[in-house]
Order: C-alpha cells, then structure tokens, then sequence
C-alpha cells in the first residue's frame, strides 16, 4: 500500500473530477489507517449548501471511481465518509466567506482579534460589520474566520443589541 500522502494525493486526483462534474467543491480528502482498513473521509461543498441526498449522490459517485481504481486499494478494504465542512472549518478562501454570508465570525485583522458580521464579500475581499462600523479587508489582511455559532440571530431589519440580548 503506498504512503499516507501518496494515497491522499493519488485519491484527490481520483475524486476532484467526480465532485466537481457533480457541481460541487473538494474542500478536503483525509486518509487514515484504522487497523487493517484504511478510511478516506471526503469533503465536499457547494454555494447554497449541501443536502444529505447530495451527499448520497457524491458518495455513490466517488466510491464508484475508487472501486474502479484497482491502483488505489487493490483487494484491502476501505471506509469511505463523504461529508459536508462543520461550521468548525476555519474560512479560508474567497467561496467559504462568499457562502457564509451574514453569519457572525471572529477573524485576524490587523494583529487583532475582531468579531463581527460578514455583510458582504466581493472580488476585493470581505466587508464586516460590528459595533464599530463596516470594516472592509482583502482576503490577504484577513486571517482564517471562524464562524461564531448563535442560538439567536438578529433579524436582518433590527439592530443587533449589545450584549447578545436578543
């Protein structure tokens, strides 16, 4: 069986065809051993979300390129996991700030920590709102945001209160 990092490699060339003809995004291929089998958990992404029959969609699809590469796993068997990014995922790039869209992030910006609403994102970057005011910042000045979860999101026609009396 090849390396670790050769296997990863060798499947996303595999399977980024398959999700990106499928009209997704590849947003991450992680393999592990796990005793004798081997689990490649894939993760996939698309503007608007993902539904649980996307994912079975994906899934029948990449485990149908797997199984059709003998060079991969040959006869050892193997775990595939397809799922969609947790709202864990640090954002990163351009399409994981465009997809998250007012929601409320705590972000990097000018070697401080700022938590404040993605308003808007466009080709020069990010547009972030606090009580401060909008704050605009290319993607280059922005560290990885991390989407800030809450039980009670404003209404877009109300103010935000201090505090997170809402």
């Amino acid at each position: 069986m090849p390396a670790p990092q050769a296997m990863r490699s060798r499947i996303v060339a595999l399977v980024e065809p398959v999700v990106n003809a499928a009209g997704y995004d590849l947003e991450e291929v992680s393999v592990n051993q796990a005793g004798r089998r081997t689990v490649v958990r894939v993760v996939v992404d698309a503007d608007g979300g993902i539904t649980l029959d996307d994912i079975a969609e994906v899934s029948r699809s990449v485990s149908a390129a797997l199984d059709d590469d003998d060079d991969s796993f040959g006869s050892s068997p193997y775990t595939l996991e397809v799922t969609s990014p947790g709202v864990d995922r640090p954002l990163t790039e351009p399409r994981h700030w465009r997809r998250n869209v007012g929601r409320l992030v705590k972000v990097s910006l000018g070697g401080r920590s700022l938590t404040a609403r993605i308003t808007a994102v466009d080709e020069n970057g990010v547009h972030l709102t606090d009580d401060k005011g909008v704050q605009t910042a290319s993607f280059a000045e922005v560290g990885p945001g991390k989407v800030q979860v809450e039980f009670a999101r404003p209404k877009e026609d109300q103010p935000e209160t201090k505090g997170g009396d809402q």
